[in-house]
């Protein structure tokens, strides 16, 4: 496989789409052949771009794939927080249960569209399955904090406003998220032969099961 870069020498920022070509190339091959199978060539060939450049953006293969989990984390906290943005805003507008159930309900097809049936971020969640069954213990992982605190926030607004009934508000977003995205996750785990209304009837279940579970009577 040919030398690697030394881990302390510093990397280059280099080109973005350049940088999005060889994450997009390694998260696809680490997750079909395994990390170890995988050549840096292989990488390079792949995404398009020499060898040396794979090295200078990242430095070694174990950077690499740490690179996949934080663009990962990035993005999927990203979509996370505009969906909640667009349908759950904290500005008054939503002031009944109804349309508290309508909003989720809105909220969490978007996110069955845009999460459950991506490739990349199920190839990402495979890449981190894969390397805690190799090395049991190891706590890297795709980090969605960021976005499971702006969903407790928005469940502790309701709560205040009196729509939701919870006085643990990161409880009742974790049941809302085990309820839909979680549930999906188990149910389609292949976003290639994923089936969208079996992931819309799990999100619209969930929606309804969080409602009655947690609204106000």
């Amino acid at each position: 496989m040919g030398s690697t870069v030394s881990s302390d020498k510093p990397l280059r920022e280099g080109d973005r789409e350049k940088r999005a070509a060889i994450i997009s190339a390694a998260r696809e091959l680490f997750a079909r052949q395994g990390v170890d199978s995988v050549s840096m060539d292989a990488v390079a060939a792949r995404a398009g771009v020499s060898k040396r450049t794979v090295y200078d953006y990242f430095g070694d293969k174990n950077r690499l794939f740490l690179a996949i989990l934080s663009e990962t984390s990035d993005t999927l906290n990203a979509s996370i927080q505009h969906a909640l943005d667009r349908h759950l805003p904290m500005d008054g507008t939503i002031t009944t249960v109804p349309g508290l159930q309508e909003a989720i309900t809105a909220l969490v097809l978007e996110l069955g569209r845009t999460l459950v049936g991506s490739a990349d971020y199920a190839a990402a969640f495979a890449l981190v399955a894969q390397r805690r069954w190799r090395e049991p213990g190891n706590q890297d992982d795709v980090v969605t904090v960021s976005a499971e605190d702006a969903l407790a926030d928005r469940v502790a607004h309701f709560a205040n406003v009196g729509l939701l009934d919870t006085d643990d508000p990161s409880m009742a977003a974790g049941h809302l998220a085990a309820l839909t995205i979680l549930l999906a996750y188990n149910d389609q785990p292949d976003p290639a032969t994923a089936d969208p209304e079996r992931i819309r009837q799990i999100m619209t279940s969930g929606a309804r099961a969080f409602i009655r579970a947690y609204a106000t009577r």
